[in-house]
């Protein structure tokens, strides 16, 4: 099984403002970039089956009003007892850690998990569980914030695959955790 990483995040290295605002991020009210670009991001949703976000993101996708997404997914929270009953079935909720929810995706034949949300991702790079992140650096610094990164318990080498700029400033990089 092959976990990743796809997230936009400021030049200071924040993926929201301390309270979890996104107003610095085009696109991030649900509403569409202008022109053609996405990034790579429909390209790389085709290769994943199955989403784990945390609460927070979910949170912030839910407030757009509907589920943007087909795959099934997993939301993992230490609070949330129940989802909105709106949701599709394929839309579950666990309170697992990575390594377990890994292992039981694996059992249900996932091969490619889209892993979403900071202290989510945070959790999933301590525990050894990700092997790729899709960074996109907005040039824009926030200067606080909610980070990407956060304590691993050790050094988390990694190989840059690619490194793209787009001409509205954005650089996408892809690194192999190794």
């Amino acid at each position: 099984m092959k976990a990743s990483v796809y997230i936009a995040l400021s030049l200071d290295g924040y993926i929201a403002r301390t309270d979890g605002g996104l107003d610095w991020l085009p696109g991030a009210d649900g509403a569409e970039l202008s022109g053609d670009e996405d990034f790579g991001y429909h390209q790389f949703m085709d290769t994943v089956d199955h989403l784990v976000m945390g609460r927070v993101s979910f949170e912030m996708v839910w407030s757009f009003g509907k589920w943007p997404y087909e795959k099934p997914a997993t939301i993992l929270s230490h609070s949330l007892k129940t989802l909105p009953p709106e949701l599709p079935d394929s839309v579950e909720l666990r309170n697992s850690s990575p390594v377990d929810l890994i292992e039981e995706l694996k059992g249900r034949g996932r091969k490619k998990l889209y892993v979403d949300g900071g202290k989510t991702i945070q959790g999933f790079l301590s525990d050894g569980m990700i092997d790729e992140l899709i960074l996109t650096w907005v040039p824009v610094l926030i200067g606080e914030g909610i980070p990407l990164f956060g304590p691993t318990g050790r050094d988390l080498e990694l190989k840059l695959l690619e490194s793209r700029s787009y001409p509205n400033g954005f650089v996408q990089s892809r690194y192999e955790v190794l």
